[in-house]
């Protein structure tokens, strides 16, 4: 089971060879990088390319580690209880099986997202250590001891919110995605944009390139941004030439595909209004 380039997912090399690491050493991968740069979409395409399932655990601010596991509905059982329903017998009739637990029953090897880990309480990643490492989770209510049939591909992202512990971080490979290169995004637009001009291309990644290097700037946009604005360049049907800034507020065409906040937005008014000032 390698990792490779698909279809539609550009990798590097680093990025393989991470993700191909991570399954020869049979530990989870924690990859960071920041949002927008194909986190999210590397598990899809890990299964894919591995021609395995995937079930994907989205994790938010309230997500507790135990909901990975098993949740136990006491309440429904009291009230069914009170109702005479027969179905109170077997506490298994209230347990919901989460994420990890159908990872670990699964026929075959799956891939498993834990996606956004660092949006959760600190404590979250420390809650999930014994179980990640030894692949098996205790169940109270039934007293049994849920292991793994087959080791899954677990893939965590991270958008670097927060610290991870070490303790967490021990039982990772870590890989961080950086963002690409000017020929490494010629090769990812390439795979959605099969038939964009080059000229519009050159000219569009260059504009883009200086708008992520301006200084000051708030967010920097992403790769799924660029990927936006080119399909709006397109859809408008745009010539190289008509993507030189507005002079009076220096922003480039379409610029709310990139720009996500009106502080960079102003940014770039006051710098076209300085340029102005002093071409007088």
């Amino acid at each position: 089971m390698v990792f490779a380039s698909t279809g539609t997912y550009v990798a590097t090399d680093d990025l393989r060879m991470a993700v191909n690491a991570a399954v020869t050493l049979e530990r989870p991968l924690l990859v960071k990088g920041e949002p927008g740069t194909g986190k999210t979409e590397l598990a899809r395409q890990v299964a894919t390319a591995l021609g395995v399932p995937m079930l994907e655990w989205h994790v938010k601010s309230t997500t507790r580690a135990q909901q990975g596991l098993y949740e136990y509905d006491a309440v429904s059982r009291l009230r069914d209880s009170q109702l005479g329903d027969p179905r109170v017998g077997d506490v298994r009739n209230y347990i919901r099986k989460g994420k990890l637990w159908q990872a670990f029953e699964a026929d075959a090897r799956v891939v498993l997202l834990i996606d956004e880990i660092d949006k959760a309480d600190i404590e979250f990643p420390n809650d999930l250590l014994q179980e990640l490492d030894r692949m098996e989770f205790f169940v109270y209510e039934t007293g049994e001891t849920i292991r793994a049939r087959h080791r899954p591909v677990v893939i965590i992202t991270s958008n670097n919110e927060k610290d991870l512990p070490d303790a967490f971080l021990r039982r990772c490979f870590f890989h961080y995605i950086r963002f690409p290169d000017l020929d490494t995004m010629k090769a990812i637009v390439a795979v959605h944009f099969p038939d964009i001009k080059d000229r519009l291309l050159t000219t569009a990644l260059s504009q883009f390139y200086e708008l992520r290097e301006t200084p000051g700037l708030k967010k920097k946009p992403s790769t799924s941004e660029v990927l936006d604005w080119l399909k709006l360049l397109l859809a408008e049907d745009l010539a190289p030439e008509d993507l030189k800034a507005d002079a009076t507020s220096a922003l480039p065409r379409l610029h709310g595909a990139l720009l996500k906040n009106e502080q960079d937005v102003h940014l770039f008014e006051r710098l076209a209004f300085m340029a102005r000032r002093q071409g007088r």
